[in-house]
């Protein structure tokens, strides 16, 4: 135990020199990424980095694991390992300053690797904050390190020397600095570290004002084409079960992005260009809002949900009809001799999605959004403007932050979710769920009676009917919502007489064209997952 308190006593000196200068290395990044721009920070590059690298089975996982926190456990797991690496190059460094402060160097190194190689990456420029915050972490090891081990020659509890030391320790010792001043460096360097990174917080928080005030300054057109009203009965009145239109707040997101990009409508663009394009075309946001706008109710759906999961939501969107604006810019669908199969978006983070030029000039509703309930775009989901194609699921339609849209043929061009091996055509398939009884209740009887509850949903088809089973008994036709579009979900309810004990309830849905849900169950790789969802529940 003592030669265990002797070897931390003596390697404390050196963790604490390291994680200070990881520290300051992080807050001056933070700062410099302020000046350059915040997506160019250490973190934030290499978390996109190691999200690009992810194999798509690992990423399925980190969503079902940590749903929409998957973001925030890789942050912090980035950080907890730059914490190891700065302890261990703070030891290290006892004994080798130079290459302790050289192994500061190459993580920045590291950074500006993956700066560089980011999507969005703005060029040289987004190396600086990497480079910037190594070069003063390590000079930060560098000279703690320095001190710390001249701090450590001299006897515990002595300022400079005492009846304990020989000679050689006096040798040591006496010029140099003592733990008092060690500490007080390794202060000082905190107090600054903590200086630059608040400073920088500002700076990057500054730079977002212009786009939270074109937000919230925003007053959006009324639809030239309104939606229809929501049927009466289309929304049940079941505790436990969702609301129709899913509120803002609620609605589940699911992207890359490390940090939320900020757009400032007033200097956004979009670029509409490439094979069939005729009248090639740069929209600025005043541009789109004065066109004809529509509005539509419209149910979107994650690739990532599970049977029975979370990811998707109900929401009445406002945007621009995006057949017509191709339309504008002379493009032709294949069927009429378009050239271009595939319609490839672009976000402002670099992320690339590919569409069937064909479904979105099929006559759906596939728009151009640029509001969401009634208000303009949460940044969470693509403010100020992203696009949307019903029936198809959002990693080949959904493009959030969106500023350019490229019409290529899908041979020519593999986007970023069909390089990891995802279906490069991706239609939603017919799904339901149950909402409640959750699974492993203990449901409470109504005069003997459960109330089973949930929704169902085949965009672009419609559902006609939905099925309820208990245990290994006979399908039974549950009570359909009244159905709003063939574009959103649909209610449903069964009223089970339940025998007490436990009991396994599923669902399936059969949609516009006759198709029943399949019960074969798949994993959401590669064009989503398939499956009857089931709960098991105890009655009392």
């Amino acid at each position: 135990m003592s030669s265990f308190r002797n070897t931390v006593a003596r390697t404390a000196p050196g963790g604490a020199a390291g994680l200070l200068a990881g520290f300051t290395a992080l807050s001056v990044a933070e700062l410099a990424a302020a000046v350059v721009r915040p997506a160019a920070g250490p973190v934030t590059v290499v978390g996109g980095a190691v999200i690009d690298r992810t194999p798509a089975a690992v990423k399925d996982f980190a969503i079902r694991a940590f749903g929409e926190n998957d973001k925030l456990v890789l942050q912090l797991g980035i950080l907890a390992l730059l914490a190891v690496f700065a302890l261990f190059l703070g030891v290290l460094a006892l004994r080798h300053r130079r290459v302790g402060a050289a192994g500061v160097l190459v993580l920045g190194v590291v950074g500006a690797a993956a700066a560089l190689g980011r999507p969005d990456s703005a060029g040289a420029a987004d190396v600086l904050p990497s480079l910037a915050g190594a070069v003063a972490g390590a000079a930060v090891l560098y000279l703690l390190a320095g001190r710390a081990t001249r701090a450590r020659s001299s006897p515990a509890g002595d300022e400079g020397g005492g009846a304990g030391a020989g000679p050689g320790d006096e040798a040591r010792a006496g010029a140099g600095w003592n733990r008092r001043g060690f500490l007080t460096a390794a202060a000082v360097t905190a107090a600054a570290a903590t200086g630059a990174g608040v400073l920088g917080r500002a700076l990057s928080g500054r730079r977002g004002r212009g786009a939270v005030a074109s937000r919230t300054g925003l007053t959006l057109p009324a639809p030239a084409s309104p939606a229809p009203a929501v049927p009466s009965g289309a929304e049940l009145k079941v505790p436990g079960i969702g609301a129709f239109t899913t509120p803002n707040r609620d609605f589940y997101r699911v992207d890359t992005a490390l940090v939320v990009p900020r757009v400032d409508a007033a200097t956004w663009r979009l670029r509409v260009h490439g094979k069939g394009v005729t009248r090639p075309r740069t929209y600025t946001f005043e541009e789109l809002l004065a066109r004809p706008l529509i509005e539509r109710d419209i149910t979107l759906t994650c690739v990532s949900n599970e049977v029975g999961g979370p990811y998707l939501g109900n929401a009445r969107w406002l945007g621009v009809p995006l057949a017509a604006l191709l339309a504008d810019c002379g493009v032709e669908p294949p069927s009429k001799g378009g050239p271009a199969d595939q319609l490839v978006a672009r976000s402002v983070d670099g992320m690339t999605l590919g569409s069937p030029v064909e479904d979105v000039m099929d006559g759906r509703n596939a728009m151009l959004a640029v509001g969401m309930n009634g208000e303009p775009l949460p940044f969470d989901h693509g403010f100020p403007v992203r696009m949307l194609v019903p029936g198809l699921y959002g990693y080949v339609s959904a493009c959030k932050w969106i500023d350019d849209i490229e019409l290529t043929t899908f041979d020519a061009y593999d986007p970023y979710w069909v390089k990891r091996k995802w279906a490069r055509r991706a239609p939603v398939k017919t799904q339901s769920r149950i909402d409640t009884p959750k699974p492993f209740a203990r449901p409470a009887t109504h005069g003997g009676t459960v109330m089973v509850a949930g929704v169902a949903w085949a965009q672009r088809r419609g559902i006609t009917r939905v099925e309820v089973r208990i245990d290994d008994g006979p399908w039974q036709d549950a009570d359909l919502a009244a159905q709003d579009t063939v574009d959103t979900w649909r209610q449903w309810s069964y009223r089970w007489q339940a025998a007490s004990g436990g009991h396994t309830i599923t669902v399936r849905a059969t949609d516009g064209t006759g198709q029943t849900q399949t019960e074969q169950r798949t994993r959401t790789v590669p064009d989503g997952a398939s499956g009857r969802h089931s709960v098991f529940v105890t009655v009392p």
